[in-house]
């Protein structure tokens, strides 16, 4: 049974939210407000990052938005990527999906910022850039080494299904003996035809009569497997065509075959041959591809935590006084978790939220959801429904 992905949401709040405006007492009242039942709480630490206008937060929200749905989807191809590897076994490709040389969850629960790799002091514009492009690096070498390991494994199918097929698609080679063969005739030919076993008796009554200048009585029965009887008949050559396509309407498969001394050998050799290559490339395959599930969700968790700090400037102002924590659940509790944490924070969306009398949330301002989500604002979860506070949910 395939493991269940993990959800997480990641959010901040402001300081000023709690009663002391400490850190480590904003997170224990966060994790009070989710409960163990429903999701463990972990510090998710922000750096912070030099700020520029208005207008370049807004537009940097923005670009964000769209590298976190890039991200996104370059995890879910490696993801593929890696299942594909491993012939759909989950439990196998999940042994593989190390950032860092920890599990996944265990990186995102135990994230820092890399600031060797993207300095803080940098303009946010700067390192959107190097995450853009670094993302994009990974996303081509993967998809070409991936690309070659499956024209590979493709060459090496066709290969085999040439040894172990039945009679209608394998090869001839080590079946056919060139004696029985018409080589050497400037007007005959001997043609080599694949029949169902269950039409066996209708070749027999008819093959000499499907088309013209059928040499009567030449059929020789050369082999036979569970599907096919294999059938060699002599023809003379200027109605060859046409003797191969009454054979097609009729269900019967002509097969090309040209006698060459020794290929028997050289088929195995062949084959023997890409065997090994496709070994060889299933492990750079797999080296590449685990490197790129290490880099690709690297680089997801930095952007996230840059959407983290931009929102949080946008949203709460300066001084820059917030808390951020990631929240590790699954897909059935995810909206349990949200459900509580708008109970405690929505307040903070002011008027954006519609009240009943008994101050219970109704519905959102649909006029502020649009403008938010026009300014890359807001998107967590299902949706892009603006939230009170800095929210998203990933899945991993």
């Amino acid at each position: 049974m395939a493991p269940t992905p993990a959800r997480y949401v990641l959010l901040s709040l402001p300081l000023s939210t709690f009663d002391t405006g400490d850190k480590q007492e904003a997170l224990d009242s966060v994790k009070a407000t989710i409960t163990s039942d429903n999701g463990s709480v972990q510090p998710f630490p922000v750096p912070s990052f030099k700020i520029g206008t208005l207008d370049a937060l807004v537009q940097q929200a923005d670009d964000l938005a769209k590298l976190d749905t890039a991200c996104e989807g370059v995890v879910g191809k490696v993801g593929d990527a890696l299942r594909t590897l491993y012939e759909g076994d989950e439990n196998k490709a999940l042994e593989q999906k190390m950032v860092n040389d920890k599990p996944t969850d265990q990186y995102l629960r135990t994230f820092t910022w890399n600031k060797v790799r993207y300095r803080a002091d940098r303009p946010v514009g700067e390192i959107v850039d190097i995450l853009q492009k670094e993302l994009a690096t990974i996303d081509s070498d993967v998809k070409g080494k991936f690309n070659q390991y499956n024209g590979v494994k493709t060459n090496l199918a066709t290969l085999q299904r040439k040894q172990t097929g039945n009679l209608a698609t394998k090869s001839l080679t080590p079946i056919v003996n060139p004696s029985l063969l018409v080589t050497d005739s400037e007007y005959l030919e001997t043609h080599l035809v694949a029949v169902p076993s269950n039409l066996k008796k209708d070749y027999l009554k008819s093959y000499e009569t499907i088309a013209p200048m059928v040499v009567p009585r030449s059929s020789i029965q050369i082999a036979q497997d569970d599907e096919f009887v294999l059938f060699a008949v002599t023809t003379f050559k200027k109605h060859s065509a046409e003797f191969q396509q009454k054979c097609r309407e009729q269900k019967w498969t002509p097969r090309q075959y040209k006698y060459v001394e020794g290929g028997k050998e050289e088929e195995q050799k062949e084959l023997d041959r890409v065997t090994r290559e496709e070994k060889k490339v299933w492990g750079e395959a797999l080296r590449l591809t685990r490197t790129g599930w290490s880099e690709s969700v690297m680089i997801w968790a930095h952007v996230m935590a840059l959407r983290v700090f931009v929102e949080s400037v946008l949203r709460y102002g300066l001084p820059l006084e917030f808390v951020s924590a990631l929240v590790l659940t699954n897909s059935k509790l995810a909206k349990k978790v949200k459900t509580a944490l708008d109970s405690s924070y929505s307040y903070l969306g002011g008027n954006a939220f519609g009240r009943d009398s008994r101050g219970r949330i109704t519905k959102d301002d649909a006029a502020l959801t649009s403008e938010m989500a026009a300014a890359g604002l807001g998107h967590g979860g299902e949706g892009n429904e603006y939230t009170a506070y800095v929210y998203y949910e990933f899945e991993l």
